[in-house]
């Protein structure tokens, strides 16, 4: 007999015993016992669970045999896909998002391994940047009393320390991939081609320096790209000004007359140089009762204004266009000496303020530009970690940049210009890695232009497939819309910016001298930067007319980190042989529309004129079973460690496959308890498949499929049918209807049906019987077509599986998926087991209501009246199959319909039921209730059917003298 392990404990299924019950008398009196006819004794079915355990144990044997490799090389000659993998950055443990995506990768490359293609995976990493700088400084080193080399090699260690970290916890989800061999943006060969890749915007014409706002952390003293910053809601100061009129230009009366202004930051006004308004606009000229000064406002909000400002009996005393307002001159509220001009610009709304927007073109990208457009100075009176300089004056010098806000509004309440504040909440940047808020702040930075190649980079999104679809529209539009890019850094721990300067202070950046710094960093690292002078750096020999002494010197910023992860598809999938550019697949979470999407695919249409990937996979983010954001400050993250250690890492890639992740996925717990009853109904249908064909050899017991029994067939044919689907749900990465078909299939299709009859043949009939090879043919096909599919979402549970199966393959994973294998009238079949299912339907609702009435306990109690018309009837008879045995009932007889009684449950489709209980016994082998029980006297406890197996297959157990015996 079997012997199942579950968990540690031994049970042995009554169903399985009571397939070869066998009576035998002995000395202290006649008992059963399970014959072994099939020499299951010597089978042990030893499929534990305790997967946290088993699992460590089975990855320790794939990385000993070395099994992706061995997959490597089996598909060498195959069609390539490369899914290029986006580096995590390294610092810390990982969370349940690096888990989605990780595992989402890996089955991805697991099913493209096993059915048709060369699908290497290289895991890399992210390794600059400032969070490690940061993690150095709380652990209380101090940068600015080391050298830079010493700086670099603490981060350079500590990085690859937390690559290591990561790197075994990515593994422990069972994430194939050359985990020996991972890129990261540190390595010499990455930084060099990443040089190169900024050599090719340089040769464009691509590279500028500017002094232009960006976002500015003061918190990290560097400044940042748009993907670097996330939004949070703040409440700031709005205040509602006067600006006095010293030049109207005949538009508006000189001194009686103050522009009303309007700005959430008022620490910025000591910046201000200006008022910008929209032309097309009409602005009101009024007069509040009791105030001899006029003010200037959009139309549109001077009844909201006066109500704010506490006016009354406002008077119009003018209305003008926007357009005859430009280059009105105010005097600024607090500097005499600077007068302001009014601008005409694009970026004015009316749904809040007064129409008139303060303007500092040090503080503002829109200010920028049409400071820039009317001639204006870039006033930044802000240093780098925000306090404000003596250029604000003496009011405001030493004063940190938010505490300022209260001091200009004492200002202008004290020069009776401050018409009203209010707290105003909006969205405002922070820094995602401080989380402190940002600044928009001008600072001479190095960027690649954006807007020279932005309808090239916009062409080149149109030859890429977007997985969901809007994810097209999204980074279309994100490219639309962004400006140029800032690419310095003022830190030290990232990839130094190759620009060398002349004596002059010109910028030197050739061909050239890119190519040798490539090589040197090829060959030494990056740290060769700052190790040398800058004419070691150069190529021998190098001169340059705006050096004639021949006097160098070099930047000290270093590259944006998204340069360097940006430049992945040159330093990867360039330099490395076994793939290839441009990616099949990029997967990433849906920020990356701004991140690494974003960045990859500037740099490459920089590069080669075309996107670095084919196909781009979006996923959402993972929140808590609330809907929140996890934050460990909140308490409320899950850490895959976690859950592994408790339920193993098998139920984490399953709730992966159960989730919806192109939308934002909820975590919990809970989730993963109810993802482990599903991982339990898989495993124990396996293991129920394994149990049953353990003593059938697919070689020479297999029965051809013209010859399986209707019923077998029919499995055939909605596994091939399922075979199709799931393998098109992995074509398009719908792993959830991947888990959904699966589930159905498992618990529908097998357990709730085929299975459930399954045993009145696999228990009952005789070992080499047909009935019972047939439907072993059946099983095993099943088995092992769902190990092979299984097999990218839980390679450990298949691996386990493998060995039961009579396969050439060491391990599933250097299988091939099954592919469906149609036959001759399957479709006529189908067609008739579908119409005899929806009939099964009507039947099993009938003997529930019979259990429900007491009438019945189980199925095998009852006997069945089936009242059909002709079509039923017909296709009862195409099924050529036991139709009592496929109902599980005891007795069957079927009628005509004008002959069904009365009290017959009438179904529309031409169907009546009665349901009464079986006559006869219950034999203590097949479990039925049948009238010929103990018609053979030698087997008094058997029915005919099952005596005559007995009988016939176990002669030696025949005994006249037989007693009864308890079952």
């Amino acid at each position: 007999m079997f012997i199942l392990k579950l968990g540690g404990t031994t049970k042995t299924s009554s169903l399985e015993m009571r397939s070869f019950f066998v009576p035998v008398k002995n000395q202290g009196g006649t008992q059963m016992r399970v014959k072994d006819t099939l020499n299951l004794g010597k089978t042990k079915f030893k499929m534990r669970g305790n997967l946290p355990v088993k699992e460590a144990e089975r990855q320790k044997a794939w990385a000993d045999n070395d099994v992706y490799q061995l997959r490597q090389k089996l598909n060498e000659g195959k069609p390539t896909f490369i899914l290029h993998d986006g580096p995590p950055y390294a610092n810390g443990d990982i969370h349940m998002g690096h888990a989605l995506n990780k595992i989402s990768k890996d089955f991805i490359v697991r099913y493209k391994s096993m059915n048709g293609f060369r699908a290497p995976y290289v895991p890399g990493w992210d390794t600059h940047g400032l969070p490690i700088e940061q993690k150095l400084t709380q652990q209380g080193y101090d940068r600015k009393k080391m050298s830079t080399t010493e700086f670099r090699k603490l981060c350079r260690q500590y990085a690859l320390e937390q690559v290591d970290r990561q790197r075994e916890e990515f593994k422990r989800l069972g994430v194939a991939g050359d985990w020996d061999n991972p890129y990261l943006t540190l390595k010499p060969e990455f930084e060099a081609q990443e040089v190169r890749v900024f050599g090719a915007f340089a040769k464009r014409g691509l590279i500028f320096k500017g002094k232009k706002p960006v976002f500015w952390s003061w918190s990290s003293e560097s400044a940042m790209a748009e993907a670097e910053v996330e939004y949070h809601d703040v409440t700031s100061p709005s205040a509602f000004y006067g600006e006095q009129v010293v030049d109207g230009k005949g538009v508006l009366e000189n001194g009686s007359t103050y522009m009303v202004v309007w700005t959430t930051t008022p620490w910025t006004i000591p910046a201000s140089e200006g008022i910008t308004i929209d032309a097309g606009f009409n602005y009101s000229v009024v007069q509040p009762k009791g105030d001899d000064r006029k003010f200037v406002l959009a139309t549109e909000l001077v009844a909201d204004c006066a109500e704010k400002f506490g006016w009354e009996d406002v008077q119009t005393l003018k209305t003008v266009k926007g357009q005859e307002l430009e280059n009105v001159l105010t005097q600024h509220p607090f500097y005499p000496d600077r007068q302001l001009v009014t601008m005409l610009g694009d970026f004015v709304t009316l749904d809040a303020g007064t129409g008139l927007v303060h303007t500092a073109p040090g503080f503002g990208e829109d200010d920028f530009y049409v400071g820039q457009k009317y001639g204006l100075d870039i006033l930044v009176p802000v240093d780098d970690k925000g306090y404000m300089t003596s250029e604000a004056g003496p009011d405001f010098e030493g004063v940190f940049y938010d505490d300022a806000n209260q001091i200009s509004l004492d200002k202008l309440k004290a020069a009776g210009l401050l018409l009203d504040y209010m707290p105003y909440e909006h969205s405002y940047p922070f820094d995602w890695r401080t989380k402190k808020p940002v600044i928009f702040r001008a600072t001479p930075q190095w960027f690649a232009s954006v807007d020279k190649m932005r309808d090239e980079i916009l062409a080149a999104i149109d030859d890429v497939t977007f997985y969901p679809s809007w994810g097209k529209k999204r980074l279309h539009n994100m490219i639309r819309d962004r400006g140029d890019w800032v690419i310095s850094r003022q830190r030290v721990w990232g990839v130094p910016l190759p620009i060398f300067y002349g004596e002059d202070g010109e910028a030197i950046i050739t061909p050239e001298t890119i190519e040798h710094v490539a090589q040197l960093f090829e060959k030494y690292g990056s740290d060769v930067w700052f190790d040398r002078e800058a004419k070691d750096l150069l190529p021998d020999g190098f001169t340059s007319p705006h050096s004639p002494n021949g006097q160098f010197t070099k930047e000290t910023d270093i590259m944006d980190v998204w340069f360097d992860s940006g430049s992945s598809h040159q330093g990867v999938l360039v330099e490395r042989p076994e793939l290839e550019y441009p990616a099949d697949m990029y997967l990433e979470g849906s920020d990356q529309y701004r991140g690494w999407f974003n960045s990859s695919l500037i740099t490459s249409v920089a590069v080669s004129g075309h996107a670095p990937y084919k196909s781009v996979v979006s996923q959402g983010f993972t929140l808590d079973g609330e809907g929140h954001k996890m934050s460990k400050s909140l308490g409320n993250t899950i850490a895959p460690a976690e859950v592994i250690k408790q339920m193993g890492a098998e139920i984490v890639r399953l709730w992966v496959a159960s989730v919806d992740s192109s939308a934002d996925v909820r975590v919990s717990i809970e989730a993963f308890t109810k993802i482990s009853d599903s991982y339990k109904k898989i495993r124990n249908t396996m293991r129920y498949m394994l149990a049953n064909t353990s003593d059938f050899d697919p070689k020479t017991n297999a029965v051809p499929v013209d010859d399986l029994a209707s019923a077998d067939k029919y499995m055939l044919a909605q596994f091939n049918q399922f075979v199709e689907s799931v393998k098109g749900h992995y074509d398009q990465y719908d792993f959830l209807d991947i888990y959904k078909e699966l589930m159905n299939f498992v618990i529908s299709d097998l357990s709730a049906f085929y299975l459930d009859f399954a045993k009145d043949i696999l228990y009952i009939d005789a070992q080499d019987s047909h009935s019972r090879r047939s439907m072993q043919t059946v099983l095993y096909t099943i088995a092992v077509g769902l190990t092979k599919l299984l097999t990218p979402i839980l390679p450990h549970t298949t691996e386990e599986i493998w060995p039961f199966l009579k396969e050439t393959e060491d391990y599933v994973q250097l299988a091939e998926m099954p592919a469906a294998e149609h036959f001759e009238g399957e479709a006529q079949l189908v067609a008739n087991w579908d119409a005899f299912m929806a009939m099964r339907s009507d039947v099993l609702k009938s003997l529930e209501e019979a259990r429900d009435q007491k009438l019945i306990g189980k199925a095998s109690e009852a006997k069945l009246g089936l009242y059909l018309d002709d079509k039923h009837d017909e296709l009862l008879n195409s099924l050529n199959t036991d139709v009592r045995q496929v109902l599980m009932v005891s007795g069957l007889a079927t009628a005509s319909l004008n002959d069904a009684p009365a009290e017959a449950e009438n179904y529309n489709d031409g169907v009546a039921v009665t349901v009464a209980k079986a006559d006869g016994e219950v034999c203590d082998r097949c479990r039925m209730t049948r009238e010929d029980v103990g018609e053979d006297s030698a087997y008094p406890h058997f029915c005919g059917r099952c005596a005559k197996i007995v009988r016939e297959n176990f002669p030696e157990t025949v005994d006249s003298e037989f007693e009864d015996y308890e079952a």
